[in-house]
């Protein structure tokens, strides 16, 4: 707290401070919302906000994808992790995204020259975080917690750093929480500047269990192995020098 600060920083620091002794007696833990979605990196994250000591709330979608076999592991990571978690299911039928419309080809052996492939849903971040922050107002969360990349990514622009830090301040904003001030919303996205490698070593030193997990845009018995996904994942287990139980 500054020196200088106005009667109303005073009484918000002391209230703040009330509220800390408070939780602690009652043995409460700080709230958490964690964006998951049953994939490698989102697991991660899961795994790494339950090790920061967060209550967590696991926030899952069911938005028309090609496959239900993420939502399902999305679920049993939530349960083995010991976390609460709520499902959420919309759909975007004004969207031709090919993870979406099954009658479109997902890209395979595609070059990773910068270009958006036809797998970009657009806006899903967007609409993703805004039910996450949705939740948190409501359940007394101050964090938001996603497992978006910038590094081994397909080149999504809501999975930059710049535009995580550009909803944060949209939260500061346009909620209730964060126009009084007390209860802030963050975004954190603890991956973001992780190769895929760093991230597999991450989640093994955190206990995640890979075999739970789901990369691929195919919903088949196995990876199918040439979709961004796949790849990315794939020569993230050869650099990272481990065997990916999936496959």
């Amino acid at each position: 707290m500054n020196k200088g600060g106005s009667a109303n920083e005073v009484k918000r620091y002391f209230r703040a401070i009330k509220q800390h002794i408070m939780n602690k007696k009652l043995g409460m833990k700080k709230r958490a919302v964690v964006l998951l979605s049953g994939g490698l990196d989102s697991a991660t994250t899961l795994y790494f906000a339950r090790k920061k000591g967060y209550e967590i709330f696991c926030l899952c979608f069911d938005y028309g994808q090609r496959h239900k076999k993420e939502i399902k592991l999305a679920q049993k990571l939530a349960c083995v992790s010991g976390s609460k978690w709520q499902m959420v299911k919309f759909s975007m039928p004004w969207t031709s995204s090919s993870l979406l419309d099954k009658k479109r080809l997902v890209p395979k052996d595609r070059d990773f020259n910068g270009e958006i492939p036809s797998t970009y849903v657009p806006a899903r971040n967007i609409v993703f975080l805004s039910f996450a922050a949705s939740f948190a107002e409501a359940v007394g969360a101050r964090v938001v917690f996603i497992g978006a990349n910038q590094i081994d990514y397909s080149g999504y622009p809501d999975c930059r750093d710049d535009f995580l830090k550009a909803f944060e301040q949209a939260l500061r904003k346009g909620t209730k929480s964060g126009v009084e001030g007390r209860k802030k919303i963050s975004i954190i996205a603890p991956l973001v500047n992780k190769n895929k490698a760093q991230i597999i070593k991450m989640a093994k030193k955190l206990g995640v269990p890979l075999e739970l997990t789901w990369s691929c845009y195919n919903g088949g018995k196995s990876p199918c192995g040439v979709c961004d996904s796949c790849r990315l994942r794939s020569h993230g287990f050869e650099k990272a020098k481990s065997k990916d139980p999936v496959q």
